[in-house]
């Protein structure tokens, strides 16, 4: 299959990973108030690529390289590192929680496309690895670059808040798309930035953070009932 035809299966939000079952934060921020039409969900949307997006993005690209240039006897060690530094980046127990999660489910995919890729040098950390570092491993795998790794990562971020946006506030879906459209610019620039960033050490990579998601995402996990997981 052509690189591009593959960059398009992973970015495709029907990709059995999980992610259609997740709202990147913006089921809890409707239900504040937060977000209550396009504007907002827009500026909800470049908040996420600023923060969640730039870092996802830059440790996805950091784990393909790790998977691509650095020799099989560090590549364990490098994507041990990775895993826990992102850890150390993300706050709130339950994005912990949900990462994890959402790379147990990217991994099973993985392995039943690409069952020959190293991903036995994922870290056996307690409920799995992150899912960039899983998403970076499957990038490699597929033969995608560094830089288009970043992209698809960069594409997650908005695609599956923006789809949960027209489900819980019954948006036009056309003007949604619309607005994706007019974020491609800013979403192509984190996913360049994030690449950059992948040169640096484990310790040195982004570390963006957006305090209010983590306090909607411990908030949203104590919901008796909710439409999405997170």
């Amino acid at each position: 299959m052509a690189t591009s035809s593959l960059l398009l299966l992973l970015a495709d939000g029907r990709f059995p990973a999980g992610a259609h079952a997740h709202s990147g934060g913006l089921e809890a921020a409707v239900a504040a108030g937060r977000v209550t039409d396009l504007a907002t969900l827009e500026a909800f949307l470049a908040g996420r690529l600023a923060t969640a997006g730039l870092v996802g993005a830059a440790f996805a690209a950091a784990a393909h390289r790790a998977v691509t240039s650095a020799g099989s006897a560090v590549r364990g060690s490098t994507l041990a590192l990775l895993d826990a530094e992102l850890d150390a980046r993300t706050a709130a127990p339950a994005l912990r929680t949900v990462s994890r999660r959402q790379g147990r489910a990217l991994l099973r995919a993985g392995r039943a496309i690409w069952p020959e890729a190293s991903f036995a040098d994922l870290p056996g950390t307690p409920g799995g690895a992150h899912q960039p570092l899983v998403l970076g491993l499957l990038c490699a795998a597929a033969g995608l670059s560094r830089a288009e790794t970043a992209t698809v990562a960069t594409h997650g971020t908005v695609t599956a808040a923006a789809s949960a946006g027209v489900r819980l506030l019954g948006l036009d879906p056309y003007q949604v798309q619309a607005l994706l459209v007019g974020l491609a610019d800013r979403c192509d620039g984190v996913a360049a930035a994030a690449a950059r960033a992948a040169d640096d050490p484990p310790e040195r990579l982004p570390a963006a953070a957006a305090p209010l998601a983590d306090i909607h995402a411990e908030a949203h996990a104590t919901w008796e009932v909710r439409l999405f997981a997170s």
